[in-house]
């Protein structure tokens, strides 16, 4: 664009929200432009903050005039880029921040209505008041959105049990990139009138429309609660306990998270007065929690006695039941603690992948194995959300190598990782998203014909690219 056409915008955003809603490159706008892993940094136009659903389409609909890009934001913590401005193309980041009511919560009908820049912990306190739950648990969930993870699909630690987070949208809001706003907010639990659209938005990283709102399933919640740490001597152990605790606490089972030995150092060296749980180390650590909205205190003696049945089947080595929420709480911190303290071991190749859960031990055998020919010395750091086959495969520089060289080694490191990945059937982007981090690995390794499908939607819903250029799939891709 060019100086006047830019101005133009400026000033029209200027009345369209106020001069408070609207950033240039003379204000403080860094957290808008400073993605969490630092490898994006864009140069936007500008950055808005749009204030209502009618405001973001006004705002698109004046983009859309003056044929520039749109980048929707929630709380800015993906980990893909997907919520990046670029360089080469001039962009407008459209923040949701402002958009954070709950509009509506039905303890009748155990439905909310909140809008996309609610961040996670308050939709889930204000569930929490009405006596339900909703059930997306992750370790940012104080600046997380629901917009965002809506947009990415986001999973978490309770996903073994409730699924991703398209499983708890009925209904969403959305500013379509013609200006118009589809209004799909039912609270129905049942509807087969059509093709369901809202989920051709849940996990489009904002390349098809903005969603400015959502109605979300709540559950009970949970009257009975138990947390446990295991210590394993072998991986091989984790998926029996896993089995084994499936069958005896059934669907009460929420969360099944492994932990390698390496994490947990980075964890007691991170965090200050944190001590080894157990008296001595262990190969594998697993973090098993199980819920019942049912009153009573027979879950608690089904999940020892589950254990018990583990320790003789020579499962287990150590284990911790946490005796409150206090002591649960003070577990969970070890595990959420990890992203941050692998900082502890230099720089991190992280993959956010997924297989299915029995393949497991051969893709992390073989995958460690592989890479350690590749890169001598280097630390395989694998934890995540086993129950479900997410894995956080990352990989932390050795000790022995100087962090410039460690980087270089990233696409020979991510060709082993992805390799395996797909020879197991899974996927290379497991709960993150593709964002721009990965689009060229999905071009490369997806169907010919999903890769058509995507394209072909990208062009029908959103013609002119307006939303989220370079995201994704490539623009216009239907060949």
């Amino acid at each position: 664009m060019s100086a006047p056409a830019t101005d133009d915008l400026s000033n029209r955003l200027i009345h369209l929200l106020g001069a408070d809603a609207v950033m240039g490159a003379d204000d403080d706008i860094e957290r808008y432009v400073h993605e969490p892993r630092g490898r994006y940094r864009g140069q936007p136009l500008a950055v808005v903050r749009p204030g209502s659903t009618q405001e973001v389409a006004a705002v698109v609909a004046l983009c859309r005039d003056a044929g520039v890009a749109i980048v929707p934001q929630g709380g800015n913590t993906g980990l893909v880029g997907g919520a990046a401005a670029g360089l080469g193309r001039r962009e407008l980041i459209v923040s949701l921040e402002r958009m954070r009511a709950v509009r509506e919560l039905d303890p009748e009908g155990a439905t909310m209505v909140v809008e996309a820049g609610c961040p996670l912990a308050r939709v889930r306190e204000a569930a929490a008041g009405a006596g339900l739950m909703f059930p997306l648990h992750l370790a940012s969930s104080g600046t997380a959105t629901i917009g965002g993870n809506i947009a990415t699909n986001a999973g978490g630690h309770m996903t073994v049990r409730y699924g991703n987070t398209r499983r708890q949208v009925l209904g969403l809001e959305v500013v379509l990139a013609d200006g118009s706003i589809y209004n799909g907010l039912t609270a129905l639990r049942k509807d087969n009138s059509g093709y369901d659209l809202n989920q051709l938005f849940i996990g489009s990283e904002g390349t098809l429309g903005i969603v400015t709102a959502a109605s979300l399933a709540l559950v009970p919640a949970p009257r009975q609660s138990l947390t446990t740490l295991v210590g394993l001597a072998e991986l091989t152990d984790a998926l029996a306990l896993l089995r084994l605790l499936r069958n005896r606490l059934g669907e009460t089972l929420s969360a099944f998270e492994l932990m390698p030995r390496l994490a947990m150092d980075y964890v007691l060296a991170d965090l200050p007065d944190v001590h080894d749980p157990f008296g001595q180390p262990h190969a594998w650590y697993v973090f098993a929690q199980a819920d019942s909205a049912v009153a009573g205190d027979w879950l608690r003696e089904a999940c020892l006695a589950a254990l018990e049945l583990a320790d003789l089947e020579g499962l287990t080595r150590d284990v911790i039941v946490a005796g409150g929420d206090a002591q649960a709480e003070r577990l969970w911190q070890l595990r959420d603690a990890v992203p941050r303290a692998q900082k502890r071991g230099g720089v991190s190749l992280k993959h956010d992948i997924s297989v299915p859960v029995a393949a497991i031990p051969a893709f992390i055998e073989q995958a460690t194995a592989a890479l350690a020919e590749a890169v001598p010395g280097i630390r395989p750091c694998v934890f995540g959300h086993v129950g479900d086959g997410n894995l956080h495969f990352n990989l932390s520089q050795p000790e022995h190598m100087g962090a410039d060289a460690f980087r270089a080694t990233e696409p020979e490191c991510n060709r082993i990782v992805f390799d395996l990945v797909q020879k197991h059937h899974g996927s290379i982007a497991a709960e993150h998203g593709i964002g721009r981090l990965r689009r060229d690995e999905l071009a490369r390794r997806a169907d010919p014909v999903k890769l058509k499908l995507l394209g072909r939607l990208k062009q029908c819903l959103d013609p002119d690219a307006l939303f989220n250029p370079g995201k994704v799939v490539d623009q216009h891709h239907d060949s």
